[in-house]
Parts: C-alpha cells; sequence; structure tokens
C-alpha cells in the first residue's frame, strides 16, 4: 500500500513558534562582566599578550627613527633646555633654591609620564579598533599596556634623571628630605590618574572624535595649572588655595620636597589625590566597560 506522501511540518515553520514570546534559543550570549567587575583573573591568565603589547607599543613608538631609544633621554633634556631658558632666564621665575636644570629636568620626567598614561590612553578604542573586532580578550589589557610601556620609557629617564641629581646631590647644592620614600607610591598615584581619565574620555572619543584635539590642548593646560614649571610657593591667596585642589600638586610639591629639598609636603594634599585616584579609577572602568560592549558598532 503506496505511502501517503503528506508534508512534514517543521516545529520550526509552525505559526505559534515565529511569535518572539514563545521562541527558545538553544545559546544566549550575553557581557560577562559587569560594569563595576575587573577582570583581574582573565587579565592575569592573558598576561602573556599584555606582554606582546608592551613590546610592540615600545618598538612601533621608535620603529624608523635614525637616533632610536636615544629619544627616550633625548626628549626630557631638549623640553628642559627650554623650559630653562623661557622661564628662568627670560621669565625669571624662581625654583624655590633648587637649581634650576635639576628643577625643571625633574619636572619633566615625571609629567612626561602622567601625560603619556593620559593622552594614549585616551586613543584606546579609537587606535585599536581593527584588533578589537577580530578577536576578543579582556580589553582592559590595551590601556594597563599602554600604562607598563610608559613606564619602561620613564625608567629610562628617570635613569637620567638621577645621573642629574647625584652630580648636584654631591656638589651640595640639593638636601633631599624623608620624603623621598614617597617616589614609589607618587609614580602609582600618576598612573591611577592618568589611566583613570584616560579611560573616561577613550568612552567618549568613540563617538566624538573632537575630543581628540581637546585633549592634547588641555593636557598642556593642565601642566600650566599645576606646579610643573614653577613651585607652588610663588602663589599665594585664594590661587594657591585653588591650585591645591588640583590633584597633581599635591604630588609635584612632593616630588620636589623629597629630591630637591623644595616644595611644600602636604599629607592631607596626598590623601586627596589617593582619593581622587581611586574614584576617577573606578568611574572610568564603569564608562570603558559600558562602552566596549557596542563601541564596535559605533567606532
Amino acid at each position: 500500500m503506496p505511502m501517503s506522501k503528506r508534508p512534514i511540518q517543521s516545529e520550526l515553520h509552525k505559526p505559534e513558534a515565529a511569535t518572539p514570546s514563545r521562541k527558545v534559543w538553544d545559546i544566549t550570549i550575553e557581557p560577562r562582566t559587569s560594569l563595576l567587575q575587573l577582570p583581574l583573573r582573565e587579565i592575569w591568565d592573558y598576561r602573556d599578550l599584555l606582554r606582546l603589547l608592551v613590546t610592540r607599543d615600545l618598538l612601533a613608538f621608535y620603529k624608523q627613527t635614525i637616533l632610536g631609544p636615544i629619544w627616550f633621554v633625548l626628549q626630557p633634556l631638549l623640553t628642559t633646555t627650554v623650559f630653562y631658558v623661557v622661564f628662568n632666564r627670560i621669565a625669571g621665575l624662581s625654583t624655590d633654591g633648587a637649581p634650576a636644570v635639576l628643577f625643571y629636568l625633574t619636572s619633566v620626567t615625571f609629567w612626561g609620564y602622567f601625560s603619556d598614561c593620559f593622552t594614549k590612553t585616551s586613543e584606546t578604542f579609537v587606535a585599536n579598533s581593527n584588533l578589537f573586532g577580530k578577536v576578543y580578550f579582556p580589553r582592559l589589557v590595551v590601556p594597563l599596556a599602554i600604562v607598563a610601556s610608559s613606564l619602561v620609557r620613564f625608567a629610562f629617564q628617570l635613569g637620567l634623571l638621577f645621573l642629574v641629581w647625584g652630580y648636584y646631590f654631591f656638589s651640595g647644592a640639593v638636601h633631599p628630605q624623608w620624603s623621598i620614600i614617597w617616589g614609589p607610591y607618587l609614580v602609582f598615584l600618576m598612573a591611577l590618574i592618568g589611566l583613570g581619565i584616560g579611560l573616561l574620555f577613550s568612552a567618549a572619543t568613540t563617538k566624538y572624535r573632537d575630543l581628540r584635539f581637546l585633549i592634547q590642548f588641555g593636557v598642556q593646560l593642565l601642566m600650566y595649572a599645576t606646579p610643573v614649571i614653577y613651585p607652588l610657593s610663588i602663589t599665594n591667596g585664594k590661587l594657591q588655595a585653588w591650585m591645591s585642589w588640583n590633584p597633581l600638586t599635591p604630588i609635584f610639591e612632593t616630588i620636589r620636597h623629597g629630591m630637591l629639598g623644595a616644595g611644600m609636603f602636604s599629607l592631607s594634599g596626598l590623601v586627596w589625590s589617593s582619593c581622587f585616584a581611586i574614584i576617577v579609577c573606578g568611574i572610568g572602568t564603569v564608562a570603558y566597560n559600558r562602552t566596549e560592549r557596542t563601541f564596535i558598532d559605533t567606532i
């Protein structure tokens, strides 16, 4: 007896299965991290990638240059020379009794590290969009690699600074203070502040590319609003009070107090800088985690 050739209708084609309220998915892809979560375990698992990104940043930055890594120390020397001529010899700004060359070299070295952390982190999504669109890895690895590669350059420049500092120290021109022991912590604070602000701007530049130009200009203005090329002691009254609210001010004043015997040490100022670093890093991480979910559609 011949079998019936009536077509068999699949469950997938039934009208009731097509309604959104009755769809049952086999696999649901959702974000694995919350906005407040730091994927520290994943970052540790991808530490080899972090190392490769640091190496890439260091090699690519000076690729096809004649002097190569010599720029690590040549840049602060040239900037120090310009600051010495313009602000000391021409403008006659005070250096709190510290040798002018050492004063400016110290400021340039530490400001350069903060500036690198901030400006380069702020371009994370824009500069690495091709990499982010190809493979998964913890997105925080990239800004952390930027901070680490900037720290390597800072180490070379710090070596130059210590050579010049040693010359003035043995000649009796500088008198370091006990606050020099705060040095590593101050570098850590600068990295946190630069990373946090950079993450905030990195999230914003995915939609508003104009911010990239504002950042370059804003960093220069921030340097003049921070006692980098001048000591805080030359200000007074309300101006000094307002500048003390700048979280970078206690950091630079403590650095000069410890290394040069100039500047003002303020424990309450360092507490404020620490609180600001934690807050801005937390807010920046939240903004970064939120943006990384959808930035590939708007970049």
